[in-house]
């Protein structure tokens, strides 16, 4: 069968069919039209505006305006608006192409994902001390007074106390790299806290974890933080802005009231053991007992008093605060930073407690310990030096480490 006249039409109007290729501004750019016989698109301008205006087309027809980085391609019309654009009645279409570019790097998100078993207390003020008066009947001055509104800085800390577990991974890598202690620690199971250790032994195991992660620590022995805090017991320095270290008593107490304000405890104005592992003492079986306390009997905890000492509860056994963080109140009592010292009536932005004194704070009750040494506001204080097997701690992070 041979070439018909029809044939012969279609091949000579199919050679009609151009392409024009521009390169202005750093792009190439190519028109396609639909074919029009006997005409070919014109690109009659390109203005710095990044403005492509193209001429010679039969009005109502569509073009399409690719783009490429080489005038070998690869050719694409990925931009909106560039990929089917209809003539006007002059037979011309004007199209704005992008012809100015900006790289802008990714800032960090406002809370960056906490670390592994640790939960993120977001900045803000709150009030510390005893808004509700508890300290009488007890003897002397209240030292949970006067209330004072504090402004903290957000932080990471623990989700639970120090586990024996966390403990030992850490104690054994520091003993082969330069540390000593002068106890260690204890725990009555890997999933209980661990306990027993000194404030100087807690401090320095805080330095150890930062070493063993590759983070920068946070005590030194020197004023100008070149020694790292390995060994003895010394009152360190502290760089606050890295590495793993012990809360402040305000950033301990900001994080146990799990937002809330105004109350007892962290879940409210009474506590049972069906909330936190300590020495039960209520009004209703002793007249010298209290009046928020509902455990159902005089002593120990009975879920944990299994007659092995310590009477500890795994860290995870009750409902965390407001924050997800477990046991603010009861199980063992957590060094804190500060020196202990009275509290000022001023507002303060991240205070660090006294620069000086002989004890050292410790908060949050514990197994052995009443109800009015639980409340969030309470305070407990010791030498540096002692240890027992209900205290122990949970370190705290700075953001960005």
């Amino acid at each position: 069968m041979g070439i018909t006249t029809a044939d012969k039409e279609r091949q000579t109007k199919m050679r009609t069919i151009s392409k024009w290729m521009v390169m202005a501004s750093a792009l190439a750019l190519v028109l396609e039209a639909a074919p029009a016989y006997g005409q070919a698109p014109v690109i009659a301008s390109f203005g710095r505006n990044g403005e492509l205006v193209c001429t010679n087309l039969l009005p109502g027809t569509v073009a399409s305006v690719e783009w490429a980085a080489s005038v070998t391609g690869p050719w694409t019309n990925s931009w909106a608006g560039l990929d089917a654009v209809t003539a006007d009645t002059n037979g011309a279409i004007r199209v704005s192409v992008p012809m100015f570019y900006r790289v802008r790097g990714t800032p960090p998100p406002t809370n960056p994902p906490a670390p592994a078993g640790m939960v993120l207390i977001p900045a803000g003020s709150f009030v510390m001390g005893d808004a509700l008066n508890d300290w009488p009947p007890k003897s002397g001055p209240n030292p949970e007074i006067p209330v004072h509104t504090n402004q903290i800085s957000a932080f990471y800390t623990d989700k639970y106390d120090v586990t024996k577990a966390l403990w030992d991974d850490v104690y054994n890598w520091a003993i082969t790299h330069g540390y000593s202690f002068e106890y260690g620690a204890q725990g009555k199971a890997a999933n209980h806290p661990a306990h027993s250790m000194t404030w100087y032994d807690a401090v320095k195991w805080c330095n150890a974890r930062s070493e063993k992660e590759g983070r920068t620590p946070a005590y030194y022995t020197d004023a100008g933080l070149t020694t790292r805090y390995r060994a003895e017991q010394v009152a360190p320095s502290v760089n606050w802005n890295s590495g793993y270290r012990l809360p402040t008593e305000a950033e301990w107490e900001k994080a146990a009231r799990g937002g809330a304000s105004g109350q007892r405890f962290p879940w409210g104005n009474n506590i049972s053991w069906s909330q936190a592992n300590y020495y039960g003492y209520p009004l209703a079986l002793y007249s010298g007992g209290f009046a928020y306390d509902f455990a159902s009997a005089i002593g120990w905890d009975p879920a944990f008093n299994d007659g092995v000492y310590p009477y500890t509860s795994p860290v995870d056994y009750f409902v965390p605060n407001g924050y997800g963080l477990y046991d603010m109140s009861g199980n063992v009592l957590q060094w804190c930073w500060d020196w202990y010292g009275s509290y000022s009536s001023a507002s303060q932005t991240d205070p660090r407690g006294s620069s000086s004194g002989s004890y050292r704070l410790l908060r949050g009750g514990s197994w052995p310990r009443t109800a009015d040494d639980c409340r969030a506001a309470a305070r407990a204080a010791t030498y540096p030096t002692e240890r027992g097997g209900n205290m122990g701690f949970r370190s705290v992070l700075p953001p960005g480490q």
